[in-house]
């Protein structure tokens, strides 16, 4: 492997962890605080994928299908989540967020990107473009990545993350 994709790996390997956890830390402030973090991540998912399944949403937060029903059913108690028995399969159940869950969604991701643009602001230009550039061409090889990679069952189309979603709150 050459110097500079080892470069390149390490320099990943070393902004990654620090940005996404200030990420997280920002997209918890930006949530309402009756709702437990794997709630919030559920939600943040749901919004990502509508009409997923319980069996989806369970394996991408990295619950037991029973904890993640519980879960569910808090979420649907609170009007945030629509639970419907699918169309095409009755064995199939498939959550997607009411008007009230879109807009919580929505607003802990828009205080997050709000966020996020208030730390880039002091960057000057030049070097906004090139962490602009950076992220677009880093972005395809790891949704293609994550695509091949996906556990069956789980959804494996490229979607088109924020940074925020990226996160996975």
């Amino acid at each position: 492997m050459s110097d500079s994709i080892q470069s390149c790996a390490r320099a990943i390997l070393d902004a990654t962890p620090a940005i996404v956890q200030a990420i997280r830390v920002e997209m918890r402030a930006e949530r309402l605080h009756e709702l437990s973090v794997p709630q919030f991540r559920t939600l943040a998912y749901i919004a990502r994928q509508p009409g997923c399944s319980l069996s989806d949403a369970a394996e991408f937060i990295g619950m037991t299908l029973p904890s993640m029903s519980v879960l569910i059913n808090g979420l649907v108690e609170d009007s945030l989540v629509l639970r419907q028995t699918s169309l095409l399969d009755r064995r199939r159940v498939t959550l997607t967020l009411t008007e009230a869950g879109a807009a919580l969604h929505t607003r802990a991701l828009e205080g997050t990107l709000a966020w996020l643009a208030r730390q880039l602001e002091p960057l000057p230009e030049g070097d906004r473009q090139v962490v602009l550039r950076a992220m677009n061409v880093l972005r395809p090889i790891f949704v293609i990545n994550h695509a091949v990679d996906a556990p069956r069952g789980a959804a494996s189309h490229p979607t088109n993350e924020t940074a925020s979603e990226i996160a996975r709150a």
